[in-house]
């Protein structure tokens, strides 16, 4: 029986900046995580922190990570080059299901850093034809804006929105919350084709789901993601525990029929 505490040795092999904190780093690493599930980052004799995986490549054996310093592990991680070691236990959690948005009209919802996690997803689903894929990006301001050429290509291939928290929208971006447009989105009488993905923090989790319902949307047609605290990630220490649900076993994917009575 394997060690689930088990880490392996992975090669860092780019770091680039996303924005003035959030930096993208690159992984060697023989994981094969799905969309949506999270890792554990280590360094030896400081710590490990889970870290949402932003984007991967099987055949290449590579993860992305989009981390920005806010502790103790993210500090010392910020240290390291590339060809830097670093350690990686996982995939943990749940994914996305995949297969359910498979062939419907999908609404992605994201806010800030909460790009990160739905981006495996969006690759995903962007070039295929029989799934209908529709976006809304919100972030503080311009410069908070993640994966800005990435961006621009979806934005050619599924209709979007972009907005900004603050300040002046250029380049096509609007101003204000992602909940403002949501009321805009054009909703049809069959929701059995329809899937909404919410990422972000749960306030803009929480407003924006209760947008989709006040448009008709079912309670089940709604997926959200949490980032919560976890520290084992295998349901033994009970820091990501919600009442009695432990996000890192049960999530950190949900259907909002089971998110509603979990959001902060």
């Amino acid at each position: 029986m394997s060690n689930i505490y088990m880490p392996e040795r992975g090669e860092i092999l780019s770091i680039v900046q996303e924005s003035p904190i959030e930096w993208l780093f690159k992984v060697k690493t023989t994981i094969k995580p799905a969309p949506g599930q999270f890792i554990q980052l280590s360094i030896h004799m400081v710590g490990e922190a889970p870290i949402s995986v932003a984007n991967y490549n099987h055949d290449e054996e590579w993860i992305e990570f989009l981390i920005r310093k806010v502790g103790k592990v993210t500090d010392a991680i910020f240290n390291l080059q590339p060809g830097d070691s670093i350690f990686l236990r996982g995939a943990y959690g749940n994914c996305f299901p995949m297969d359910t948005y498979s062939g419907k009209r999908v609404i992605v919802v994201a806010g800030g850093s909460g790009t990160a996690p739905v981006r495996p997803l969006i690759k995903h689903f962007i070039d295929d034809e029989n799934t209908d894929i529709e976006l809304i990006f919100g972030f503080k301001d311009q410069e908070s804006i993640l994966f800005k050429k990435e961006i621009d290509e979806w934005r050619k291939k599924a209709p979007m929105i972009l907005t900004v928290d603050k300040g002046c929208g250029i380049d096509g971006e609007c101003v204000g919350l992602v909940t403002e447009y949501i009321p805009h989105l054009k909703m049809y009488e069959n929701f059995d084709n329809l899937e909404v993905v919410i990422v972000g923090p749960p306030m803009m989790m929480k407003y924006s789901a209760l947008e989709f319902l006040k448009l008709g949307i079912p309670e089940d047609k709604i997926w959200v993601s949490f980032e919560r605290n976890m520290s084992c990630a295998v349901g033994k220490c009970g820091h990501c525990k919600i009442d009695e649900t432990y996000v890192c076993l049960e999530g950190p994917i949900f259907n909002y029929v089971k998110a509603k009575t979990l959001l902060d």
